[in-house]
């Protein structure tokens, strides 16, 4: 088979009938990973924090810079990575099987340590952001990652066995008859299929809803006001999670234009949490070090492994 192109790629993310199954991720991944050996990028560390690393794309591809990516987390090699999927796509059907009781099994314990299901949907997931980081159109692509990154969370939510998709939903606005609130959930998933009825026909109480979104810059706010509304518009308490992949961006430090800077706001993230309410969870595939060095974070942060293997089977519960 010939070698793709980056032009090549870029026509596979934008593909609108792709990305219909978890596979058609590893095929992009694979084909991504196979394209950084044999176009052979530079690859430049970045001086403020060592394990992020940029491609910097040939003169062919206008020297397009792709965003940051955590080294402990990308899997380089397309051979290694080919690997850890598989091992993964097992994981997950035995995950179905056990669900959170998988956590106490001995047999498990070395893969859940290994945390390679982080290292595998950051892969997969910034092997499209980096195809994306080639467009001409920076707003197009930020969109397309965006809508795949939903998808991906998605396919992985029904590989469990559980119903997952998007909905959109007109809520009323009490005391103002004929008003109504609309609202486009990311995600609703459960357990079983819910039944719903006049008296639930928006949200079942045992749907939980997802916001799902590569980074939390200029969104968190709205997770919680989600909530917020949700809960108050329907009378009652709405579950409601966040995922997100990560939270950094390349900026310049000192002299270089490859610094790494946070966009995680602690600061908004608590006033919320005061102000309005707690999230019934916050998942990272690449979290922040002050994620788990800051306790108030860490009460409520946690990495998306701990979703998949015991959080979201006891929210659903």
């Amino acid at each position: 088979m010939k070698n793709l192109t980056l032009h090549d790629l870029q026509a596979s993310v934008r593909d609108n009938a792709a990305f219909v199954k978890i596979d058609d991720y590893l095929s992009i991944t694979q084909a991504f990973l196979e394209y950084l050996q044999h176009s052979n990028p530079t690859r430049i560390v970045s001086p403020s924090q060592q394990h992020y690393i940029f491609y910097q794309y040939s003169k062919n591809d206008g020297y397009k810079i792709t965003r940051p990516l955590n080294s402990n987390l990308f899997i380089e090699k397309p051979e290694d990575f080919v690997k850890n999927f598989e091992r993964f796509i097992n994981f997950l059907s035995d995950l179905k099987r056990h669900q959170e009781k998988i956590v106490d099994n001995s047999t498990y314990q070395d893969y859940i340590n290994s945390k390679e299901i982080d290292k595998v949907i950051y892969t997969l997931q910034q092997s499209i952001g980096c195809i994306g980081d080639s467009f001409d159109n920076a707003n197009q692509s930020r969109k397309r990652i965006g809508q795949l990154f939903e998808a991906l969370i998605k396919l992985v939510i029904k590989e469990l066995g559980l119903e997952c998709e998007p909905r959109t939903v007109n809520l009323p606005i009490p005391d103002q008859e004929g008003y109504f609130m609309s609202y486009q959930l990311d995600l609703v998933f459960s357990k079983n299929k819910a039944i719903l009825t006049s008296e639930t026909k928006f949200l079942h109480p045992s749907e939980i809803v997802g916001s799902v979104k590569t980074t939390s810059k200029d969104r968190i706010d709205k997770v919680f006001l989600d909530k917020f509304l949700l809960s108050r518009l329907l009378k009652r308490d709405v579950k409601v999670i966040a995922v997100f992949l990560h939270d950094v961006q390349r900026a310049v430090r000192g002299n270089s234009i490859f610094g790494i800077n946070s966009t995680f706001k602690t600061n908004h993230f608590l006033g919320y949490t005061v102000a309005l309410n707690k999230l019934d969870g916050v998942y990272y595939v690449d979290p922040r070090p002050e994620m788990t060095s800051n306790p108030r974070l860490a009460e409520q942060i946690r990495d998306f492994q701990q979703f998949l293997i015991k959080d979201l089977w006891v929210l659903t519960k």
